[in-house]
């Protein structure tokens, strides 16, 4: 969808501060227990860190391999549109997951010995989470988000598309 590279970048931090803001609540909560005031402030906190290391893991790294395997799955413009988005979608949770779940288990579980078993724990606890919020909830939004943000741009690129 993002053709030049100020969206592309737009793209990146939107995709990249919703998803980080979503699992930060999810894990958040479930260290906690439960979801409190409290624990809103601790999520928030923990963004600063994770919302930078989502963002280089995603755009300098993932963005560059995920569409390489998903579009060996489906491919645009022959399968329908749908279907393109969601295994984009999925094949990037299924990199993003492992990827940001081992710097949340180095950064703030402190497993020590344990490290790979806390991290494959996380990675499975993570999962279930990143997709089904990905494909039904970030993914629509940002995408109408950058739509939004980028409707002149976005009409006059389809415009030149078609001459």
């Amino acid at each position: 969808m993002p053709e030049t590279k100020l969206q592309e970048i737009v793209y990146a931090v939107l995709m990249t501060f919703f998803m980080v803001l979503a699992m930060e609540f999810y894990n958040t909560g479930l260290r906690m227990g439960g979801m409190t005031n409290e624990g809103f402030f601790m999520a928030f906190s923990e963004m600063r860190i994770m919302v930078p290391v989502c963002f280089v893991m995603g755009y300098f790294f993932m963005d560059r391999i995920a569409p390489k395997i998903a579009f060996k799955m489906v491919t645009p413009g022959e399968d329908k549109e749908i279907f393109c988005v969601i295994v984009r979608a999925a094949v990037t949770v299924c990199l993003m997951c492992p990827v940001m779940s081992f710097w949340a288990t180095l950064i703030f579980k402190q497993p020590g010995v344990q490290f790979l078993a806390v991290w494959l724990e996380t990675i499975v606890i993570n999962f279930p989470m990143a997709l089904c919020w990905q494909v039904f909830f970030c993914g629509p939004l940002v995408r109408f988000l950058f739509r939004t943000i980028f409707k002149g741009q976005l009409e006059k690129q389809a415009v030149e598309l078609q001459e």
